[in-house]
């Protein structure tokens, strides 16, 4: 019988006591979801290669601080996150507006729809349309969706992250889901139960 795959775990293990190739398979099992993360909040390909080899050349240099509270996945997604910001601070600085600022948008076109953009996000035949809709989102907003419902980070976690507050970070998450819903509705609502948009009083 073939030998079943190791886990990430024991990857760890294994790299963390010096066998590069166990590390070199880790990078391989992660490259693309962490490039895929790194090209949705820096939005260029050259950027996006740079923080995918940044990302696992810095989990490679603290690799003996890993402690599987979390997992490997989340661990280096968060590393990946961490040097994306970077990129993006780099090139042009974070906004950090107060709540006063912040507005929740009134939706043009709303119809009914079983699941959540963020679950969406994780079906494979609709990554194009996904991708397409959080490119239109104002930066803002986009980064605190990816963070906080595509990459599992908590709501402290994603504040400290892009320099927020957590209650910031609370409405700029609700911006973006009521955005990512009006932008997807087209695509997955169900027209026939189709809501009629009203006026703020």
């Amino acid at each position: 019988m073939p030998t079943p795959p190791s886990t990430d775990v024991e990857l760890v293990r294994r790299a963390q006591a010096g066998e590069l190739a166990a590390f070199e398979e880790l990078v391989s099992r992660h490259e693309q979801r962490v490039y895929t993360l790194a090209r949705r909040v820096v939005r260029q390909e050259q950027d996006a290669e740079d923080v995918t080899q940044q990302a696992f050349l810095s989990a490679l240099e603290h690799l003996d601080t890993f402690r599987g509270e979390a997992s490997f996945a989340t661990w280096i997604s968060r590393i990946a996150s961490h040097a994306a910001l970077k990129v993006i601070r780099k090139r042009k600085g974070l906004p950090t507006e107060s709540l006063d600022d912040e507005s929740l948008p009134h939706p043009e076109y709303i119809a009914d729809w079983r699941e959540s953009p963020a679950e969406l996000a994780t079906r494979s035949e609709t990554q194009r349309l996904i991708d397409a809709a959080l490119a239109e989102l104002d930066e803002r907003y986009r980064l605190v969706f990816l963070l906080r419902d595509i990459e599992g980070f908590s709501v402290k976690e994603t504040a400290d992250a892009l320099g927020l507050s957590e209650a910031n970070v609370k409405v700029r998450l609700l911006r973006a889901r009521l955005e990512l819903r009006e932008k997807l509705t087209r695509a997955f609502g169900d027209e026939s139960r189709r809501l009629q948009p009203h006026a703020h009083e």
